[in-house]
């Protein structure tokens, strides 16, 4: 028969997410420090360019003395939503450097891929480079941005934790 303390039963997110960045504060990592650390992990997990995010996340973290685990946590946790602003970000770094939009129909991909497959790498490139670019310009801002916002709300966490007061 288990204590008196009933077992607590959390989300996938709130397990993975949620309590480690909780357990980081209890064991010392400063509300500033974890606040840069999810900003940049959260705008880096929207980049555009698929299969770059973890890297980039890493070296960034590692570059900047950001908390590795919290910043690839908060990267992760981004996947969805990079998947949702993927084509945005294709049409609006189209839009910005005055280019073709990039086709997504299947169908045009695999024809232009079969009759000129070195044209459609090109195009391919060019259309993530904008993206990129247009997704670097938005990051290098709302980064400072989102650590603004987070860390006053760590702080209030970190708070309540030293007064061993229930999340």
């Amino acid at each position: 028969m288990p204590d008196t303390v009933a077992a607590t039963h959390h989300n996938w997110i709130y397990r993975h997410g949620v309590l480690p960045i909780l357990a980081m504060l209890r064991m010392g990592a400063t509300p500033r420090s974890l606040a840069w650390s999810i900003a940049v992990g959260v705008l880096l997990g929207i980049n555009p360019v698929l299969g770059t995010t973890t890297l980039l996340c890493l070296a960034i973290a590692v570059s900047f003395r950001l908390n590795i685990l919290a910043s690839q946590i908060a990267m992760q946790a981004m996947f969805p939503v990079e998947l949702m602003l993927m084509v945005p970000f294709l049409r609006m770094g189209a839009r910005v450097f005055h280019t073709a939009a990039m086709p997504l129909a299947p169908g045009i991909l695999v024809k232009e891929a079969r009759h000129a497959p070195y044209a459609l790498i090109r195009s391919l490139w060019m259309w993530e480079w904008h993206a990129f670019v247009l997704w670097a310009a938005i990051a290098v801002l709302a980064v400072p941005l989102v650590a603004l916002v987070l860390t006053p709300l760590l702080e209030r966490i970190q708070a309540r934790i030293r007064r061993h007061q229930p999340l």
